[in-house]
């Protein structure tokens, strides 16, 4: 298991790396919308589609992000659009949390794949801006997520004593979050006095945020990017409990699927895109 992991984590890195770190965005731009894509059928099937279904659905995401790229709203997406999406992961991820793994199939299958696409594309949409803000931007957002993930389980592991969510994920705790709230503020401090050596500017999603909110805006904007971490994870791991599924799929050996890396960036990136147009 460990060596699948450390195999397809390689894989990964050798395809990821060179599209993220070459000075055109087209080559990320591409690889990320066929793994949004690969996003898009997983979700299909979580709910219930089957056949060809689910990878039509997967098409009709890569269909409408294409169209969306086309009509350059990577470039030019209102201010709006990622307040929007922001108020609808807080909203609705709120709500579905609070009705739980069982209410969950009881909706309308077509709501929820709707649900599914738009914010498959929203996320897609903040991703590609973010890689054209720079590679110090981009990099920054996910350590974001990253760092509340790690930090979360250590600090869990260590401290955990209250479940955040039982019915949906027994293994996380309130101390969790807490944690990767602690090491989220933590990281932006220390990334803010690194970045000028290590990318010659103050670009980051730290510094830009920063110099947006100031002192006392800048800890509460990473405190919420990091509660949105944890809903993004938290839905998807209620859509898996729903249809007793274990991964959303077995695309990435040792990882699970697409969605199982990719969850908790899919409130974030909206989110951290609508932050920064203060």
């Amino acid at each position: 298991m460990l060596l699948q992991r450390v195999i397809t984590a390689l894989v990964l890195l050798a395809l990821l790396l060179p599209a993220l770190l070459v000075v055109n965005p087209l080559p990320f731009a591409l690889l990320s919308l066929v793994l949004i894509g690969l996003g898009g059928w997983e979700w299909g099937r979580l709910n219930g589609l089957k056949g060809v279904s689910p990878v039509a659905l997967g098409l009709l995401v890569l269909l409408l992000c294409g169209l969306a790229w086309w009509a350059g709203w990577v470039a030019r997406m209102p201010a709006a659009g990622w307040w929007l999406a922001t108020a609808c992961w807080v909203l609705g991820g709120a709500a579905a949390l609070r009705a739980g793994p069982s209410a969950w199939p009881q909706r309308a299958q077509g709501l929820r794949l709707l649900i599914g696409v738009l914010v498959l594309c929203a996320a897609w949409l903040a991703l590609t801006a973010a890689r054209a803000r720079g590679l110090n931007f981009i990099l920054s957002c996910f350590c974001v997520v990253w760092m509340a993930d790690i930090a979360a389980y250590f600090g869990g592991r260590a401290f955990g004593r209250h479940k955040l969510a039982p019915a949906i994920s027994p293994g996380k705790s309130w101390e969790g979050v807490w944690s990767g709230m602690l090491g989220v503020l933590v990281l932006g401090v220390l990334w803010m006095q690194l970045e000028p050596v290590w990318f010659g500017s103050a670009s980051s999603v730290f510094a830009q945020l920063w110099a947006r909110l100031g002192w006392l805006g800048w800890p509460v904007a990473l405190v919420f990017l990091s509660a949105l971490s944890v809903m993004g994870d938290l839905v998807e791991s209620m859509a898996k409990r729903a249809v007793g599924a274990k991964d959303s799929s077995a695309l990435l050996p040792g990882h699970g699927g697409i969605l199982d890396r990719v969850d908790a960036l899919l409130p974030v990136l909206p989110a951290i895109m609508a932050l920064t147009s203060f």
